[in-house]
């Protein structure tokens, strides 16, 4: 029996530290072939999740793909060799990059592929495939405050500083993050603040993390959904007014507060309550907390940040956080929750359209060149930037447009919006090639699904919420027809003719990637698979013969003049419809059993035991109003699709709003409903307000444990 494996857990980006200790699966088929424990660490200190706990399950659950499928002539998935289906999928995109150009083939990356992944995915895309046509799952996650990051900082990293800096703080303001379900382990570092009376969570629902409040441990403020923005400019507002202002950081570490001034004059208190329905002198209380000195944090979450104007909101919360002096300080401070597990470092080494390694742009011609001589081609073989996700997805089967797509690590058809549309462009498809575990409900559209290896049983590593590098290892073997996906790299890289290097082992890989990342914003060129072994801490940028950087900003911004941007921003009264007459305004979210699109932990009977449907949960007046009682069957509608689930009541919600998890596919899937339409400045579509109408259309009939995928 192999010894045990002290890795990380598979989902979000918490990254909570686990040891997997093999078992004797093989005797007892019921045996999972790994037991999970919680490992001390600085994020997690030993504890773990539903998820991280059950995650084994997913090894050897029946419905795992053991072998590749292609679609044969009679339109069904069929077992196929590696050889037959890789030969067929590079005869098939070799055929259509000569009739159609290399842009007509794309590639769709994931937040969850490991770092040496995400980086050989960006080079095959650029030099075996030729193409710009690449982007991420990442576009619908941390865009927006990547985005609000670089404008106001310099660079994107989620949190500045470690974790453990929020056990001392004793204000943290929380908006539009639900960490107490997403990432529970999270709450830990909270105590402090919930101590002080200091936590306060901004959320339109009473949710876990916003009960954590009670008792006088801090407030909870409920504004309408989608005022987030006139919500920050007026308490930016209050602070300007009330001469709150750390004006001797504002002087000597930042550029640009007569603009913000004058851009939040219009937003007294008042005037944002009207908006808001958030009291003035709730407002008041809460700026006048955020300014008390007292070890203050502000943490933004997808809440807030994916929307259409979600960079603006980042924006602003960023220069709340500013004027207040918290960034760079020790005891205070501005960060923003990554939530996919690798959703950091899958951000920094190319799959983004617009990005080559180490978060290099790929129009900055010594970007170019720098890359170019680590790949050992011409700067001009590399080419330009590509479309951001959203657009590419509009681009399938277009004229023009993309003709084949290679997915990896992402479910397209639950988590993108206006899912009728992306699988609509989906079957228009010459070729769709998905990589993953388990069929989910985009490879059961493909033309060819490739099984790929689970993490307990490949190496590698991640890059956390913190910026800290950490190791993925390898516990057990993984099944003999699946294989990693650096392999499926470079079996097609060389089947396309390729001459780059597309090497097979993951250290061999993450060399390569330090030396392009060498000297970029996010430079781990100074970390190496022997110093993660040893357990020494790695938060880039960790340049070679330097050392790491836990906590940024300490001294100067990433701006070349070392100085912090604050970007005035205004409300977009157009930025999204308004609901009329008996609409009512929806929010997307994440329950703690369940994960992304659920393409996993659908899979592990404990967790769909406990959640087996999508349940759409209403204020008891807007049940009375629409005359929808607790567990009636309803149907969520508007002009881009249909939700039908059953309602729960319960007055944790706005009488506004109506909630509806992400996790679910085909009929419960929450992306028929939600907007395609994007930020201006990071693509991140509008994933948390939607327009609908809700009636009921049936007493409650109850649906059995089996609603959703077979475990």
């Amino acid at each position: 029996m192999s010894p045990s494996a002290d890795t990380h857990c598979p989902y979000c980006a918490l990254q909570c530290a686990m040891t997997l200790t093999p078992t004797d699966a093989a005797a007892d088929a019921a045996t999972t072939p790994v037991t999970v424990t919680g490992r001390d660490f600085p994020t997690n200190r030993g504890g773990l999740c539903k998820k991280g706990w059950t995650s084994a399950e997913l090894l050897r659950a029946p419905s795992r793909l053991g072998a590749p499928l292609v679609r044969g002539a009679d339109g069904v998935l069929h077992e196929a060799s590696w050889d037959d289906a890789l030969d067929l999928v590079a005869a098939s995109l070799r055929g259509i990059r000569s009739e159609h150009g290399a842009d007509a083939v794309g590639v769709f990356g994931g937040g969850g592929l490991t770092n040496e992944k995400a980086y050989l995915l960006g080079k095959f895309a650029r030099l075996a495939l030729g193409t710009s046509r690449i982007d991420y799952n990442g576009r619908y996650c941390m865009s927006s405050a990547a985005a609000a990051g670089n404008r106001a900082f310099g660079v994107d990293r989620g949190l500045p500083f470690p974790l453990e800096d929020l056990d001392g703080a004793e204000t943290v303001l929380l908006l539009g993050t639900n960490v107490a379900e997403t990432m529970p382990p999270f709450i830990g570092h909270l105590a402090g603040a919930q101590a002080a009376g200091g936590l306060v969570v901004v959320d339109p629902r009473r949710t876990a993390t916003a009960r954590l409040t009670e008792d006088g441990r801090g407030l909870h403020v409920q504004p309408v959904p989608g005022t987030d923005l006139p919500l920050l400019l007026g308490l930016i507002h209050i602070v300007i007014a009330e001469r709150l202002v750390d004006l001797d950081y504002v002087d000597s570490r930042t550029v640009g507060f007569e603009r913000v001034r004058r851009s939040v004059a219009a937003w007294w208190p008042e005037r944002v309550q009207s908006v808001t329905g958030v009291a003035a002198l709730t407002l008041k209380r809460l700026a006048r907390r955020l300014a008390s000195g007292r070890g203050t944090y502000i943490l933004t979450g997808r809440g807030v940040e994916q929307h259409v104007d979600g960079t603006d909101t980042a924006t602003a919360a960023i220069n709340l956080a500013l004027l207040l002096g918290l960034p760079g300080r020790v005891g205070s401070g501005y960060g923003t929750l990554t939530g996919q597990g690798n959703g950091q470092g899958g951000r920094e080494h190319g799959q983004k359209c617009d990005q080559l390694p180490g978060y290099r742009k790929i129009t900055d011609p010594e970007a170019r060149a720098h890359v170019a001589r680590v790949w050992g081609v011409d700067p001009e073989a590399i080419p330009g930037p590509g479309v951001p996700a959203v657009e590419l997805l509009k681009m399938l089967g277009a004229p023009g447009g993309v003709r084949a797509l290679m997915v990896h690590g992402s479910n397209l058809v639950v988590s993108s919006p206006n899912v009728l549309d992306v699988r609509a462009g989906l079957e228009r498809l010459d070729l769709l090639v998905v990589c993953d575990f388990f069929l989910s409900e985009t490879a059961a559209l493909a033309d060819v699904v490739l099984p790929i290896t689970q993490w307990a049983e490949e190496e590698g590593t991640m890059t956390s919420l913190e910026g800290r590098v950490i190791r993925r290892r390898r516990a057990i073997t993984p099944p003999s027809g699946v294989r990693d996906e650096l392999w499926i790299l470079h079996e097609l890289a060389e089947r396309l003719g390729c001459t780059a290097a597309f090497d097979t082992d993951p250290e061999t890989v993450f060399e390569e990637l330090r030396l392009a990342s060498e000297g970029g914003i996010a430079d781990y060129s100074g970390i190496d698979y022997a110093m993660l072994d040893r357990g020494e801490a790695a938060h880039w940028p960790y340049p070679r013969g330097g050392t790491g950087t836990p906590r940024l900003f300490a001294e100067r911004f990433a701006h070349p003049d070392g100085l912090a941007r604050l970007v005035p921003v205004a409300v977009r009264e157009t930025a999204r419809p308004a609901p009329i007459g008996a609409e009512i305004t929806l929010i997307t979210g994440r329950l703690l059993e369940h994960y992304q699109s659920g393409a996993q932990t659908r899979r592990v009977p404990e967790l769909l035991e406990a959640r087996p449907e999508a349940i759409a949960t209403l204020h008891p007046a807007t049940g009375l109003r629409l005359g929808i009682d607790d567990d009636d069957e309803v149907e969520l509608a508007n002009h881009r699709g249909v939700v039908r689930c059953r309602a729960r009541l319960t007055p944790d919600i706005r009488p506004d709003a109506v909630f509806l998890p992400f996790h679910y596919g085909d009929d419960q899937a929450a992306n028929l409903l939600t907007s395609d339409a994007v930020d201006p400045i990071s693509a991140m579509p509008e994933f948390k307000t939607s327009v609908v109408g809700i009636r009921r259309i049936a007493a409650a009939s109850l649906r059995s444990a089996e609603t959703g995928v077979p475990a």
